[in-house]
């Protein structure tokens, strides 16, 4: 059986960001969207989901480049004076897995976006972290031990096979991408031995920011058995912000990629189920 999981990151990240999620919830093909709990549209973006019951929404957890909700005197190590993680994956990686006083701002971090996301009033769908960072065996671990304490259930594994990719378009195996595949076999045990669910498989690593139409339509064609992922990185239209950050993403074709007749036709010729993280929870 297929199952696929369509999905939003950065949900709070701008205005443009909620507004795509919504509209491809009620026009398109999304099924949940996971919440950045510091962002700057954060209010704007629970507001909305408020609107859409059936809209699935997890926690997007930010432990780089990006907003803490703690304040910087509160993680001195871990964010610069403006509040924010830097961009830096190997030396926030250093600092949490080496430094005990990172682990510990790490660990506090991470219990203040659950709670943010608490009382936000939401039901926790689930969870995830901004570039994969619960890739890192400390960031997983204290999302998995801390989440559960919030009601946590489902987290993704970004595992993307290659086998569909090369179906469904031009694309290039590396031995980095051989290497994340094998790495995330840690996160599968990390989430598995807590009780909690994930899926098989994840798509949107490789053409992260360009899931266009045409390239999702024919993913959708040639998905493999099991529970797939299709994340996205959806916008009406690109801010500044959205500039600033990720300034070769095509955030609108994205967005039009969701509520796309080719994509809905490719998970139909596929036989995939439209799912969400709630059904892959035994009863």
């Amino acid at each position: 059986m297929k199952r696929a999981i369509i999905s939003a990151d950065d949900f709070g990240l701008s205005v443009e960001v909620n507004e795509a999620i919504e509209i491809a919830h009620r026009e398109g093909v999304l099924s949940t969207a996971s919440l950045m709990v510091a962002g700057p549209a954060a209010e704007d973006a629970v507001e909305r989901a408020k609107r859409l019951p059936n809209l699935g929404i997890g926690l997007h957890l930010v432990v780089i480049e990006g907003a803490s909700v703690l304040p910087h005197t509160r993680l001195p190590l871990v964010t610069q004076p403006d509040g924010w993680f830097s961009s830096s994956q190997l030396g926030l990686g250093i600092d949490y897995f080496f430094r005990p006083e990172g682990r510990k701002e790490l660990a506090a971090e991470i219990t203040a976006q659950f709670e943010a996301f608490r009382r936000t009033g939401l039901v926790l769908d689930h969870a995830n972290a901004h570039k994969h960072m619960h890739l890192h065996p400390t960031v997983g671990r204290l999302l998995i031990d801390i989440g559960k304490q919030y009601g946590l259930r489902a987290v993704r594994t970004p595992l993307e096979p290659p086998e569909p990719l090369y179906a469904a378009g031009t694309y290039t195996d590396t031995l980095g991408d051989a290497a994340l595949r094998r790495w995330t076999n840690l996160l599968r045990h990390q989430i598995l031995s807590a009780g909690l669910v994930t899926n098989d498989w994840c798509f949107g690593l490789a053409w992260s920011g360009h899931m266009t139409a045409d390239k999702v339509a024919a993913l959708a064609a040639h998905l493999p058995e099991g529970v797939s992922e299709i994340y996205f990185h959806p916008a009406t239209h690109k801010n500044a912000l959205l500039q600033k950050l990720m300034p070769t993403y095509e955030h609108k074709a994205e967005f039009e990629a969701l509520c796309s007749s080719g994509f809905r036709a490719g998970l139909e010729h596929s036989h995939a189920v439209l799912s969400g993280w709630r059904d892959l929870i035994p009863s």
